[in-house]
């Protein structure tokens, strides 16, 4: 990933919500493909697939029509659909960098002829195409975004979690807290009640996917590296109304 470049994506993306519907340049589509297939997880051990399709051969709950739509399956396992939010955000970012528009399309499903072309399981869809809009935030006073006092214990990490803050999440909801101790940042998920679990369980897993890749992103860019742990403190001990995801621990900064 060029971490420099989409750290500055991050504070002037935007959702697309509307399209020309004409076709991308093959050579576009090639050149995501190949991007697709060196993607960083957070995981290495989950399989994950990702399909280019055009938007006649998805069912779209949500009032978008964009021409194109990347389906993502993974093997089921701990973790994978913050594992495949983790992933897809770079999508998002990089074709933002590249000047064709996206969004998070959480209600897309693939229809019947396509559903079981993969052997793993559908996850969620990207739409993106040729932006009939503005593709970028003129400042940062359009993000609608809580507070980062409201996202995190303390602000010993704040340059890492303002790109957090600024994170896509499903009806910006911004399910995520961050404990902050020392080199290590512990994330956390708002629990859902029953009613709202049954939509918004899946899809919060995800948004914690995209706002650790924000993170992630913004500690490369200042020359920090980091792995993804599992603290038993930190599970034992969430935040009141929150559930443990995992741990960063943030390395020493390179020389």
């Amino acid at each position: 990933m060029d971490y420099n470049n989409f750290y500055d994506i991050i504070f002037k993306r935007k959702s697309i919500r509307k399209y020309d519907l004409s076709s991308l340049d093959n050579n576009i589509l090639q050149e995501l493909l190949d991007y697709i297939g060196n993607l960083k997880p957070m995981y290495k051990n989950i399989e994950v697939q990702m399909k280019i399709v055009t938007g006649e051969v998805v069912r779209n709950l949500f009032p978008i029509k964009a021409p194109y739509y990347l389906l993502v399956y993974s093997e089921e396992k701990e973790k994978h659909i913050t594992n495949a939010g983790f992933m897809l955000q770079q999508v998002d970012l990089f074709l933002s960098a590249n000047g064709i528009g996206s969004c998070w399309a959480g209600l897309t499903q693939p229809k019947k002829e396509i559903a079981n072309e993969s052997k793993l399981n559908y996850i969620i869809a990207l739409a993106f195409g040729k932006p009939a809009e503005n593709i970028h935030r003129d400042n940062l006073s359009e993000f609608k975004r809580k507070a980062i006092a409201e996202i995190r214990n303390n602000g010993e990490k704040d340059e890492l979690l303002e790109a957090v803050r600024l994170a896509p999440s499903a009806v910006n909801s911004q399910p995520w807290y961050f404990k902050v101790d020392k080199n290590k940042i512990h994330a956390y998920c708002v629990k859902s009640n029953l009613i709202k679990g049954i939509i918004y369980n899946r899809l919060n897993q995800i948004d914690m996917g995209i706002g650790i890749c924000h993170l992630c992103i913004a500690a490369k860019h200042l020359g920090e590296d980091y792995i993804f742990i599992s603290d038993k403190d930190a599970l034992d001990n969430p935040p009141k109304g929150y559930y443990y995801i995992t741990s960063i621990e943030i390395l020493e900064k390179r020389i």
